[in-house]
C-alpha cells in the first residue's frame, strides 16, 4: 500500500464512456475540480470505447468492465442491460483491490443507469450524482419493448428492478440533477436526496457577439445566411429551433406539426433514429429545414439568432433549454420534469401542459408575445453556471469526507 495522503483521493464511476452529451458534461466537470483540489483515483465505467471525451476525463486511470470485451458491446449496450450489475460487481472488486494498494477516500458516481450500485470500500462513503434511476426499468420502459430486445426486457424487468432497488442501498448520499429526478429517487429507492443542478457552459454559450460569429466556418456562415432568406421569406418573424438527438421521446414529430398549422419556420438540429421518419412527416413544407449534427459553434449561432428554442420533451432536466437560455432566447417547454426548474413560465419562456399539436402551436404564438428576453434568459442560465455547480459539489465532497 502507498503512503497516506493529506489530500483526500476521490474515485469516480460513470456508465459509460462512449460519447459526450450532458451526463459527460457533469463528470468532466467533477473531473475538473477532482484534479485540482484532490488526489485524482481511477473512473470506473461499464463501457468505454476509446474515444477522447475531456482532458480531465481521459488524464484519469480508466477501469472498465468485462462487459466492454464482449463483441461490438460499445454499439449495442441495450442488449447487454440483463448483464450491467453483472459488470458493476466486476468494477467493485476493481475498486477494492485499487483500495488495498491506495486508500480510496471518497467514491463520487454519476450515473443514470446501474454505476450506481457500486460497493464502496469499508468506511468508504459514496456520493451518487444521479441523472435519473435507469428509465429502462421504471418510467420509459414502453420505448424499450420493441422487438426481442423488448421481450427480454418484459421478462427480465422484475429481478432487475429488485436488484436496482438493493444496489441503491449501498449509496451513501444521493444528489438529483431536479426536483423532478428527487421525486422519481424517493418513488423508486425510497431515499431522500438533495438537488444540485448540473453545470451549463455559460462563458460558452453567450449572446452574439463578433468573436462567436467568428468561430463559425466558412461553409456555416453560409448555411447561417441561407436560413435567415428563407426564414425571411416565410414572412413569419425569426425562425423556432429543435435541437437534439432525432429518438422518440424528444417529440419532433409535435413540433413539426405545430409550425405546420401556425406557419412558423423551424429548423432541426441534430441527428438519431428518427431522421427518416420526420422528413418524410415534413416532406412538402417549405416550413422545415433539416441541418443533421452540428458543432458547437453552429449550435450557439442558432441559439443566437433563434427566436426561441422548442422544448416538448420531458426530460429529468435538460441542458439545452438552459444553453438557449445562456443565448438570451426563451423556450417553449413542456411543463413538466426539468423544464420546470429551468424555464420560469412567462419570464424566460413558456410552459405548455399537454404533449399535443393544438397545445405547442399555442405556446409558440404566446411565447412570442412575450417580446424581448434576453436578459431575463441570461440572467436564469447564471445559476446554472460551472462554477456555481462545482461549488455545491465540493461542499457536498467536503461533508462526505467529514463523515
Amino acid at each position: 500500500m502507498t503512503a497516506p495522503s493529506s489530500t483526500p483521493r476521490i474515485a469516480l464511476a460513470h456508465d459509460w464512456l462512449v460519447g459526450y452529451r450532458g451526463g459527460e458534461g457533469v463528470l468532466d466537470c467533477v473531473a475538473r475540480l477532482v484534479a485540482s483540489e484532490f488526489q485524482p483515483g481511477s473512473l470506473y465505467a461499464l463501457f468505454d470505447d476509446g474515444r477522447p471525451l475531456t482532458p480531465a476525463i481521459d488524464a484519469m486511470a480508466h477501469r472498465v468492465s468485462w462487459l466492454n470485451r464482449v463483441p461490438k458491446a460499445k454499439k449495442a449496450r441495450r442488449w447487454l442491460l440483463p448483464l450491467y450489475h453483472a459488470g458493476v460487481r466486476q468494477l467493485s472488486s476493481m475498486l477494492a483491490s485499487d483500495d488495498s494498494r491506495a486508500r480510496v477516500d471518497l467514491l463520487v458516481s454519476t450515473s443514470s443507469a446501474a454505476v450506481h450500485a457500486l460497493r464502496a470500500p469499508r468506511d468508504v462513503p459514496h456520493l451518487c450524482y444521479c441523472h435519473s434511476p435507469p428509465r429502462y426499468l421504471w418510467h420509459l420502459g414502453e420505448q424499450y419493448s420493441s422487438g426481442m430486445m423488448g421481450v427480454g426486457l418484459r421478462v427480465c424487468s422484475p429481478v432487475l428492478r429488485r436488484l436496482d432497488a438493493c444496489g441503491a442501498r449501498r449509496v451513501t448520499t444521493y444528489l438529483a440533477n431536479s426536483t423532478h429526478t428527487r421525486e422519481m429517487i424517493r418513488r423508486c429507492y425510497d431515499r431522500d436526496a438533495e438537488v444540485v443542478f448540473p453545470p451549463v457552459r455559460t462563458e460558452y454559450f453567450i449572446p452574439r457577439t463578433e468573436a462567436t460569429d467568428a468561430a463559425l466556418s466558412d461553409a456555416e456562415r453560409r448555411t447561417l445566411d441561407e436560413i435567415d432568406v428563407w426564414a425571411e421569406g416565410q414572412r413569419c418573424g425569426a425562425f423556432v429551433l429543435c435541437a437534439g438527438a432525432l429518438e422518440p421521446y424528444k417529440k419532433t414529430d409535435l413540433a413539426i406539426d405545430a409550425v405546420k398549422t401556425i406557419g412558423r419556420p423551424l429548423v432541426i438540429a441534430g441527428n438519431g433514429s428518427q431522421r427518416e421518419r420526420l422528413e418524410a412527416l415534413a416532406a412538402g413544407s417549405p416550413l422545415v429545414k433539416f441541418l443533421g449534427r452540428v458543432s458547437d459553434a453552429m449550435l450557439r449561432a442558432l441559439y443566437q439568432r433563434a427566436g426561441m428554442l422548442l422544448f416538448p420533451q420531458l426530460e429529468d432536466f435538460g441542458i439545452i433549454a438552459l444553453e438557449a437560455q445562456a443565448c438570451g432566447t426563451p423556450v417553449v417547454a413542456l411543463g413538466a420534469g426539468g423544464a420546470l426548474d429551468s424555464v420560469v413560465d412567462g419570464e424566460t419562456g413558456v410552459h405548455f401542459a399537454a404533449q399535443n399539436t393544438a397545445e405547442l402551436a399555442s405556446a409558440i404564438e404566446r411565447c412570442g408575445g412575450l417580446g424581448t428576453r434576453s436578459e431575463s434568459c441570461r440572467r436564469n442560465a447564471e445559476r446554472f453556471s460551472e462554477a456555481v455547480f462545482q461549488d455545491a459539489m465540493r461542499k457536498r465532497m467536503a461533508s462526505a469526507l467529514a463523515r
